[in-house]
């Protein structure tokens, strides 16, 4: 099975540039985070333009409270975001990684990241907002437990013929084939219906 520390729940809705809206789970908090830029043409749009989106962004997906994001720490996060990014792609269709690559993430992740904690205690421990460096670091962790052995045969690229989006595919079987069955798994069925009701040329 896939490996992760990171225990943040994943998944977005996304519009493709076909104008479809559809749930789309990466699999991964890491690749949630590469998905806010052009990972693909399928899902080629910027979605951090300000620090205020990637606060926003944070803020949706950690159950902790984030700061404010300054104009640093969105150079920070599209750094990191898009080494992610690449790395990503290079496992995706068996390339190389690069160097510097790697170096931005492991850079990342050796910082301090939000810590766990149990709910129902009677004291504060730590911080009680916790900064956008701590919430990158996390991100950057995930990516380590992403792009490691453990997950190296599934890291895929969608079946669809027209798509490249990257997925992390967690299923026990090791089967997934589609980004989404909504977008992808549908327009595959929908193509081999009509394939098989077409009628057969006499020869």
């Amino acid at each position: 099975m896939p490996v992760s520390t990171v225990q943040i729940p994943v998944g977005q809705w996304v519009v493709s540039g076909d104008g479809l809206r559809w749930w789309f789970d990466s699999g991964s908090l890491a690749l949630d985070f590469a998905c806010t830029g052009p990972i693909g043409a399928s899902l080629a749009e910027e979605l951090l333009h300000s620090p205020d989106d990637l606060a926003g962004w944070l803020r949706e997906r950690f159950p902790m409270a984030i700061g404010d994001a300054r104009t640093r720490d969105l150079f920070d996060a599209t750094a990191l975001r898009d080494a992610i990014t690449r790395l990503t792609l290079a496992a995706a269709h068996g390339g190389e990684r690069r160097s510097d690559d790697v170096d931005i993430v492991n850079l990342y992740a050796a910082t301090p990241d939000i810590p766990p904690s149990l709910a129902g205690g009677s004291r504060q421990a730590g911080r009680s907002v916790q900064l956008v460096a701590q919430a990158l670091s996390t991100i950057a962790r995930d990516a380590v437990d992403l792009l490691g052995a453990a997950n190296a045969e599934r890291i895929r690229v969608c079946a669809g013929d027209d798509c490249d989006i990257v997925f992390l595919d967690t299923s026990r079987a090791g089967s997934r084939r589609w980004c989404s069955m909504q977008r992808c798994g549908n327009r595959a069925k929908v193509r081999a219906h009509r394939a098989r009701k077409r009628p057969v040329a006499a020869g």
